[in-house]
């Protein structure tokens, strides 16, 4: 359908000073509907979130099927369905390092029936390493926590080293020669490299993939011998004998691996950032359905066989801290990770 505007007539310029100078009063009754309507917007809030949810809720998931947001979304969204009383439908938009999902969010209407389940990277890195669309800290906010957890430091199991000291020897003997994967171009995955090349005084390469699966099968197939990966995706290959664990970049040791060091005991302390994943939502959508979508998230993440699960795949639950407080880590890790970038001369694509 085409719409046509009619142009505008030129405005009479006495007309227009005369406005200027007088312009239209607003009447005591208008002004007093305005404040009474005001007032209301705490009760009409109220209301919404005591019918919500009527329906279905959906949960976008900005990861690849078997991945670390793939996995956890499933078991979150099962758990959720209790707290919430409604069915929870899990939604795989994957792409473009999860600004097809960002995209999807801020499309939806805002009536605290979609959201999104994503790493904090969405905002933290991928912005560096990308052309969005959208502003990390305005269009897309962080709800709660769902998981905690570091980086693995994985290799091929026949790489002649037995522990982190002896595979620094050996990258060292072979300068140039060794590289490692990453699960995306601009990542934490990538960083985190530079960041042990300049503690170590190595020079290794990195080569970049569309998430973790695929980057995995190469490790293993011998084509990039080394890998920083998450645990979820990862943990099954160490168990099975397909990958080697060197190091985990964690505060703690995993206890799902407990017999493989962190960075910070091997005399790296500067490798123990803390990735997360979290539930998000977009500015708009009632203040009240917010709350009791984090009240419901919060109980969700309680369920012991929850929690047990994330720890079998080297993860902690997450931390109950705030909306404020999430977003405060957000922008302090897209700080570092754009001082990190820019150390390296990165350009977006």
């Amino acid at each position: 359908m085409l719409t046509i505007v009619a142009p505008m007539k030129a405005a009479d310029p006495t007309k227009m000073e005369t406005a200027m100078r007088c312009p239209p009063k607003i009447g005591r009754h208008t002004l007093a509907l305005a404040f009474a309507f005001s007032a209301l917007m705490p009760a009409i809030d109220a209301a919404w979130a005591a019918e919500w949810p009527a329906k279905p809720v959906r949960i976008l998931v900005g990861g690849p099927p078997g991945g670390t947001a793939d996995i956890v979304a499933r078991l979150y969204a099962h758990e959720l369905q209790g707290p919430l009383g409604q069915t929870v439908v899990v939604d795989y938009k994957t792409g473009a390092g999860g600004t097809i999902a960002v995209q999807s969010l801020m499309s939806a209407p805002r009536d605290g029936y979609t959201f999104l389940l994503i790493q904090k990277g969405i905002a933290a890195e991928v912005p560096h390493a990308v052309k969005v669309s959208y502003d990390p800290f305005k269009d897309i906010v962080p709800i709660a926590q769902l998981t905690r957890q570091g980086l693995i430091f994985v290799g091929n199991p026949g790489l002649p080293a037995k522990n982190l000291s002896e595979l620094v020897t050996y990258i060292k003997a072979n300068p140039g020669k060794v590289d490692y994967a990453n699960f995306g171009i601009g990542t934490r995955g990538q960083t985190i490299g530079v960041q042990f090349n300049r503690l170590a005084g190595l020079d290794t390469g990195t080569v970049s993939y569309k998430g973790s699966p695929q980057a995995l099968q190469d490790v293993m197939g011998g084509q990039v011998p080394l890998m920083f990966d998450a645990p979820a995706t990862s943990l099954p290959f160490i168990k099975s004998g397909k990958l080697k664990a060197f190091a985990v970049a964690f505060p703690k040791r995993m206890a799902a691996l407990p017999n493989v060091p962190t960075f910070a005991e091997l005399g790296y302390p500067d490798l123990n950032e803390v990735g997360w994943m979290g539930l998000w939502s977009t500015p708009g959508v009632p203040p009240a359905v917010i709350a009791r979508m984090r009240e419901a998230t919060l109980k969700a993440m309680q369920s012991p066989k929850l929690r047990q699960k994330l720890e079998d795949l080297g993860m902690d639950a997450g931390s109950p801290a705030t909306s404020e407080e999430l977003a405060k880590d957000v922008r302090e890790s897209h700080e570092r990770q754009g001082k990190l970038l820019r150390s390296i001369n990165f350009t977006p694509e």
